[in-house]
């Protein structure tokens, strides 16, 4: 083990106001896994954080029993709530964000109550807490590190209403400005890394050609699926094909077609449930169809599970649904991440980077973002063909193991953001 630790522990600043903390009882996400990884390797570690849950739209706080039980600190940074994804609410709440982090910090180093980091890798989006950590690493001459996880603000140019001329004029005036702060942001970093090659090939193109850069996918914990399982495991033909859908219940995502899918099923006599895990807007329409639904397949909505509920939940399940709307300019969300982990066969409404991963492991299939008829057609030959769907799980797993498995793809992460400190040093 000691071959695996640095010979210089640094002090690193996670700065990532979305990720769900290790007392909420989900499962990890990136922040979660990078600063155990970095603490691992003998790095002291603070991760700053916001005291409302993006994913539960709570109010949430740090329990002193993480930095006992995890080895790094948490700090939370007080910001107001909001109650939708795409509001004004959120963007102020990340302005709150910004501000309060950059005050706390410096009334808490100015007091010596906190030493300066050596590192500060920041996500982007939002904006507002890279752009307070840009500024705290110059004040501090600390190493300033960016961390692209979405496309901020293409992915909010899709609710600009009208045809595709107007709607871009529109966006070029709408959200110039967070594109000239994307910028500065990216021209400012030490290092630079994307959670997607497409989000490389977008945002690097911006940097200076000397940047460090470095791609490192979300990825999934696949220590919690330890074997992949064939279809045959799922259950019998009598207990029917079971497919997931987790994550966020909002607009953003395709779900509104899920009780048709279920009524198109039942009408080609296809057992099958389609289980709904996770929390939003559309929870409570998407229970109320589910209710309304007869014959051989149904819909069961969930809620939001905890980590081992949602482990059982995707271990009982044959398939996945990646039911993400395109224009959201997702690539490769936490959930497919999930399902490649646990061996699920992939049914994907992406086209791109996703899609030709897919493809390469033969992991699943794909469907018409938006169509129904197309999404049950996908689950219809996967559920006929107990043999295909062994194959696909085979390759989803595959997938996993070679592409996502944060075991491997975090201390390569953890390597190259020393290898950065040391360069710049």
């Amino acid at each position: 083990m000691l071959g695996n630790l640095v010979l210089k522990s640094r002090s690193i600043w996670l700065v990532n106001p979305f990720d769900d903390l290790p007392d909420e009882g989900v499962p990890q996400l990136r922040y979660w896994t990078l600063a155990r990884v970095l603490t691992a390797r003998g790095h002291r570690v603070t991760w700053w954080t916001a005291t409302w849950s993006h994913r539960r739209k709570a109010t949430r706080s740090a329990k002193k029993a993480i930095a006992v039980s995890e080895g790094f600190d948490l700090r939370l940074v007080p910001v107001r709530a909001y109650r939708h994804n795409v509001s004004l609410a959120r963007l102020w709440s990340h302005a709150d964000f910004g501000r309060h982090f950059e005050t706390q910090v410096t009334a808490a180093v100015d007091a010596g109550d906190l030493a300066r980091p050596d590192v500060i890798l920041a996500s982007l989006p939002p904006f507002e807490s890279p752009a307070a950590a840009m500024r705290l690493a110059e004040r501090f001459r600390a190493t300033f590190v960016l961390d692209v996880q979405d496309l901020w603000p293409e992915t909010f140019e899709r609710i600009v209403p009208g045809p595709a001329v107007v709607r871009n004029a529109a966006a070029a005036l709408l959200f110039g400005r967070m594109r000239a702060r994307r910028k500065r942001l990216v021209a400012a970093a030490d290092g630079l890394v994307a959670t997607t090659a497409t989000y490389a090939d977008k945002v690097f193109a911006i940097a200076h050609q000397h940047t460090p850069r470095h791609v490192c996918f979300i990825g999934a914990d696949l220590s919690a699926f330890p074997r992949g399982r064939t279809a045959v495991a799922e259950g019998s033909e009598d207990t029917g094909i079971h497919c997931l859908y987790a994550g966020s219940l909002e607009v953003g995502q395709d779900i509104e077609i899920l009780p048709e899918v279920a009524r198109l099923l039942s009408a080609r006599n296809v057992r099958a449930t389609l289980h709904i895990a996770g929390e939003g807007s559309l929870l409570r329409r998407l229970q109320t169809s589910a209710t309304s639904l007869n014959g051989p397949c149904h819909i069961e909505v969930h809620g939001l599970l905890g980590a081992k509920p949602y482990r059982d939940l995707l271990t009982a399940c044959a398939v996945g649904l990646i039911c993400v709307r395109p224009d959201t300019h997702v690539v490769l969300p936490n959930k497919a991440c999930d399902y490649a982990a646990a061996g699920l066969a992939l049914v994907n409404s992406l086209s791109g980077e996703l899609s030709c991963l897919i493809d390469k492991y033969g992991a699943g299939l794909p469907y018409v973002c938006g169509s129904a008829s197309s999404m049950a057609e996908a689950i219809a030959a996967i559920a006929s063909d107990r043999n295909r769907m062994a194959a696909m799980q085979s390759g989803s797993r595959l997938l996993a193991e070679e592409k996502l498995d944060r075991r491997k793809t975090y201390p390569v992460y953890a390597e190259w953001i020393e290898n950065v400190v040391r360069t710049r040093a």
